[in-house]
């Protein structure tokens, strides 16, 4: 039951920040599908009920992820300034 607390913690933070301010800064390390973001400027563009959304350009493209509040739960994904 704590982790599902947490998940909802972390889901409500991340849809008060795109409510205020989508620009954030994180790390990803997944490997599936495999993502490797190291400090990297994000907007959160979508916040939905088991994902939220960001956009980056560290390429230099504009791209899109889908990412799971799960992730951040584990550590996979760390929120730098949240």
């Amino acid at each position: 039951m704590n982790d599902i607390f947490e998940l909802q913690q972390i889901r409500q933070r991340i849809s008060e920040r795109y409510l205020s301010d989508p620009n954030i800064r994180i790390n990803v390390s997944l490997r599936q599908p495999r993502l490797h973001l190291n400090d990297v400027p994000v907007r959160i563009t979508g916040v939905y009920r088991h994902i939220f959304q960001v956009e980056e350009d560290s390429s230099g493209q504009p791209k899109r992820h889908a990412l799971q509040y799960a992730d951040v739960l584990t550590h996979d994904i760390e929120l730098l300034n949240l």
